[in-house]
């Protein structure tokens, strides 16, 4: 009985301790709240996040402040709730704090702030934002240079496939007449489920989409796309698209001295780097590695802001992004759109795809689209979504996620929404009574669905939302159109309020690179050089080539050519030398394309480099690493094997390999180009390379004359016979049937063949399409 007794008063002293601690921190609050005003309102605009924040006491940052103390100062920074004084008197206020399990909850446990600790609390403010492991120390974007304001509107879009059969051709919609706003300084949400057109609008409204089969009016500042807005407008896709290798800062660093004006100074460009990767908070990873599949890197929190840092470091006014949200932690999520509201405050437009967000994401979204099936459900403020739907009779049964409720509404799911039960009751009668075709009600029973059950308009709304979207029949929602549609069509005529110069800067004609041909070459270039020296110089490749090397060593070990006989053994070291330095450089070559296509996409649809500075940096990045290899392989064969023994012989064999290596590389690249499958590629690649082999000029001696002009394409045959040149001229001037000649001819084959194949890659390079999207 003591017992029991004991444990009620001491819930009772703990609760008494609870209500002490929050009155004292409530009025220790009042003083600085008006101080924080004062100062607020003599720093310019606050943010939106500023204004929206609840106040909350907080410990003050004393020099005595010990760990014992910290761990106080977080807890209560997270308690970020709103409590009167006059319901801490009272035990509802208890109540609602137990059961937020926010901040306060600790208390329960046994764990009571102190009051002398709250006695120089004060509220929580932006310099006071917690830190978070996975996101960092937040801060505030910093980009304080004027960017121009961009007015999106568009009207009726609207988007087709066809889509080709062996016999038939048809016609798919994917946009059906969507329309909509967004102002700078405002972030808009594309909402839907997937398959919804989400991404497809997404990339309409960036430019990234300018097929013929796209409708409506999509205008920046009242002024059609032009090329000029790719300055102007950064994209950061669905996929993280970076190079595993290298590290954050090298990456934002390359993309500012690739992106950024020439005006500015090589200094000034990393300068911009470096406060990027400060703003997002990204200083504790910047000399880490991106990582990827097989490689350990950054998390893909870090991963996903240094995807946006590529895209914000040119202060752009137009900032897209494809659910950048996705396979994040709500927390880290939360950070991310936090970071998209500090950017759009900074006077930019920022449309962003969004999955499926939770409640807290959704409030932080000033518009909204609503997709489902292409067709527009609704388009408005994101905060009165809710009380729109409510007001024409559709409300959520059980307190759930606004978002969720959206997705079902989109998606045709009616389970725990509130509606008309002369809906619902026809909704159930006309799935079994009405006509159907393959399963479906075909589209005139669900035109004549209103009209025969004499709805009001709120049940068209909902019938055309639930047989149209839920029967996935294509045609636009009458009812949005009906009520809202016409509003905000005439919301779009509305000037903006910019003047006409203002106007003017969004059409340009003229291309602006942020470098010069010869700087994009070198900067492509050491890029390359620092992405790729982790391949080849790996282990497996280097094992690879020196156990080949010493195997050949073993077997031509201290070979002669002093008779027929030898010279034949010989032969055929000479041949295998040439088939291998033919067949190795081809099957990395046919790689390089296909494996950076989504990064060539990405680049070249902002414009941050011209194709044939690209082209020529990524070719001849390989040339001092492939170069290595061989010259290690040629060292230990050619004095193992006992070889001609003279500086000239030797250094006249290893540049007749670099000179394989060089037209064999041509060759890969072209197919990968050609194909840009690396499966198809491989398969094309290996029966090329067969037939050059059987072709070379040691298997058959006596080509058939039809087809004897096929050795002539043959870098194996070329390289052959310089190689035969090289060992034998001081022998014989004939060998096997061959003729062993000043080898001029070989020469200009095989340069022929390092130009031709390597201009075929850059034609079919230059014809490659873009990628929805990239």
């Amino acid at each position: 009985m003591e017992k029991t007794n004991s444990n009620s008063g001491l819930l009772r002293t703990k609760s008494d301790q609870l209500l002490e601690t929050m009155a004292a921190a409530m009025a220790a609050m009042k003083s600085p709240t008006s101080e924080a005003g004062q100062e607020s309102g003599s720093g310019g605009m606050l943010s939106r996040k500023s204004s929206k924040r609840l106040a909350m006491a907080s410990p003050g940052r004393g020099g005595s402040g010990s760990s014992r103390n910290n761990t106080h100062i977080r807890k209560s920074r997270s308690a970020q709730m709103k409590l009167e004084l006059d319901d801490v008197s009272s035990g509802a206020a208890l109540s609602r704090a137990s059961s937020a399990s926010l901040g306060f909850s600790f208390s329960f446990t046994g764990f009571t702030m102190p009051p002398d600790e709250t006695g120089d609390s004060r509220p929580f403010s932006d310099d006071d934002i917690p830190e978070d492991l996975e996101a960092g120390t937040r801060k505030k974007i910093v980009h304080a240079e004027p960017t121009l304001p961009i007015y999106l509107k568009f009207t009726e879009v609207t988007y087709k496939v066809i889509l080709r059969g062996i016999t038939s051709t048809q016609e798919k919609d994917i946009l059906n007449g969507i329309t909509g706003s967004v102002n700078p300084g405002e972030v808009l949400a594309l909402m839907g489920p997937s398959g919804s057109g989400k991404t497809t609008l997404l990339s309409l409204l960036g430019g990234r989409l300018t097929e013929p089969n796209t409708g409506g009016s999509i205008t920046y500042n009242d002024q059609p796309y032009s090329k000029f807005l790719k300055s102007r407008i950064g994209f950061v896709t669905q996929d993280d698209v970076l190079f595993p290798h290298l590290t954050v800062k090298e990456t934002l660093t390359y993309a500012a001295l690739l992106r950024l004006p020439k005006k500015l100074t090589k200094e000034e460009k990393e300068k911009r780097a470096t406060d990027v990767i400060y703003e997002l908070g990204l200083e504790r990873c910047q000399d880490t590695m991106i990582g990827g599949s097989f490689v350990r890197g950054v998390s893909g929190g870090e991963r996903k802001r240094v995807c946006i840092g590529n895209e914000i470091i040119i202060n752009p006014s137009l900032l897209f992004l494809d659910e950048p949200t996705s396979g994040l932690d709500s927390t880290t999520a939360l950070r991310i759109v936090e970071m998209l509201q500090d950017i759009a405050e900074a006077g930019k437009t920022v449309i962003t795809t969004i999955h499926q967000p939770s409640s807290r994401l959704f409030h932080k979204f000033d518009k909204l689209i609503l997709l489902g099936k292409g067709s527009l459900i609704y388009f408005g403020k994101a905060s009165e979504a809710v009380v729109y739907f409510s007001s024409i009779g559709c409300s959520p049964l059980i307190a759930m996620n606004p978002a969720e409720f959206l997705l079902d509404l989109a998606n045709g799911n009616i389970n725990d929404v509130s509606v008309p039960s002369e809906l619902e009751d026809k909704v159930q009668m006309g799935n079994s009574t009405t006509d159907t075709r393959n399963g479906k009600p075909t589209p005139a029973v669900v035109h004549e669905i209103p009209r025969k059950l004499e709805l009001s308009w709120n049940l068209k709304f909902l019938a055309n939302v639930w047989f149209c979207l839920g029967m996935e029949l294509s045609f636009p929602v009458e009812a949005y159109e009906t009520r809202v549609a016409d509003s905000e069509k005439k919301k779009l005529m509305v000037p903006i309020p910019i003047d006409e110069e203002m106007k003017s800067k969004v059409y340009s004609a003229k291309r602006e690179w942020g470098a010069s041909w010869g700087q994009q070459f070198s900067i492509l270039f050491w890029r390359g050089l620092k992405e790729r020296r982790h391949d080849y110089f790996s282990w497996l490749r280097i094992t690879q080539v020196l156990s080949t090397a010493i195997i050949l060593g073993l077997l031509w070990w201290q070979s002669q050519g002093n008779n027929v006989k030898e010279l034949q053994d010989q032969a055929g070291l000479l041949f295998f030398i040439a088939v291998f330095w033919g067949f190795f450089p081809v099957f990395t070559a046919i790689f390089t394309f296909p494996q950076e296509r989504a990064m060539l996409n990405k680049e070249r649809a902002a414009d941050m480099y011209r194709l044939s500075a690209y082209f020529m940096a990524r070719t001849t990045t390989d040339l001092p690493l492939d170069l290595l290899l061989p010259l290690l392989f040629i060292l230990v064969v050619y004095f193992m094997a006992g070889l001609r023994q003279s500086p000239g012989p030797f250094f006249l064999t290893m540049l007749t390999v670099f000179l394989c290596i060089v037209a064999a590389q041509g060759l890969g690249l072209a197919i990968g180009a050609t194909l840009m499958d690396v499966k198809r590629a491989t398969t094309l690649a290996s029966v090329t390379v067969m037939t050059f082999m059987l072709a070379g000029g040691f298997f058959v001696k006596k080509v058939p004359v039809f087809i004897s002009w096929l050795r002539y394409l043959s870098f194996n045959y070329h390289t052959y016979k310089l190689l035969l040149k090289v060992q034998y001229e001081h022998i014989t001037h004939t060998f096997n049937g061959m003729r062993i000649d000043s080898g001029l001819k070989e020469v200009i084959a095989l340069v022929a063949m390092v130009i031709g194949y390597r201009l075929l890659a850059y034609l079919l390079l230059r014809r490659m399409k873009l990628q929805p999207g990239n």
